[in-house]
């Protein structure tokens, strides 16, 4: 009988993770950090990214790095920031691509929680960060956890186009069986890095025009959030 986390299928795709050595290592870790610093997102928000994107309906990932590590930011999600936050600089040019690719409309908000629901796994290869300390829970064991996730993702016959934007999220290719699912990728859209070759890539555009070729209904990339 598998513990229940996630409330979904993702309970049953993941549930051996949780009895491994690693994960009851980082388990302790995290329980001292959030005991001990502030850390984020808050551990309610931990697991957003799959409540909200259950594993037999991911039909797009978008990979980043570490949550936002300023007050009020993160809440599990990749790139998305609470609803009132402003706007982060990366998601500012995710934002400017989306008008420039298929026309939306620059959003007001900067929550991307109506892009999970429709079946794009946003998540971060490191799910916590103590607050103003970048990268401080790298090499925990998180990255073990989600290494897992995209195996799990990448097993799966129904396919997933992955999202990679930068070269940490490029390194995860190796993980993806690519004669089976399709794998979009660009410089990431960080300020340092976006006039590179972010800006002007039209990955929405890409992502829907592989999902219509599979006969899959295409994300609507203008839905950014599911709050009125």
């Amino acid at each position: 009988m598998s513990i229940e986390i996630f409330g979904n299928d993702w309970d049953d795709a993941l549930h051996v993770e949780f009895t491994k050595p690693y994960y009851a290592k980082l388990r302790q870790f995290l329980n001292k950090e959030y005991a001990d610093e502030t850390i984020y997102p808050q551990q309610d928000d931990l697991w957003t990214a799959f409540k909200l994107t259950p594993f037999n309906d991911v039909k797009a990932v978008i990979l980043g790095q570490d949550p936002y590590h300023g007050p009020g930011q993160a809440h599990g999600l990749s790139f998305s920031v609470k609803p009132g936050v402003k706007i982060p600089p990366s998601l500012r040019n995710m934002f400017k691509e989306l008008a420039e690719d298929i026309g939306c409309p620059i959003p007001k908000d900067g929550t991307l929680t109506g892009w999970a629901k429709q079946g794009v796994l946003m998540m971060n290869t490191v799910l916590t960060v103590r607050e103003g300390k970048a990268h401080s829970h790298r090499n925990k064991g998180w990255e073990l956890f989600t290494d897992e996730v995209i195996r799990k993702l990448s097993d799966r016959e129904k396919p997933i186009v992955f999202i990679l934007w930068g070269r940490p999220a490029q390194e995860k290719k190796k993980l993806i069986d690519v004669s089976k699912h399709a794998i979009i990728e660009s410089f990431h859209p960080s300020p340092l890095s976006a006039s590179r070759g972010f800006l002007g890539s039209k990955p929405y555009s890409k992502v829907n025009a592989v999902l219509k070729s599979w006969n899959e209904e295409p994300i609507n990339w203008c839905q950014t959030s599911d709050i009125l």
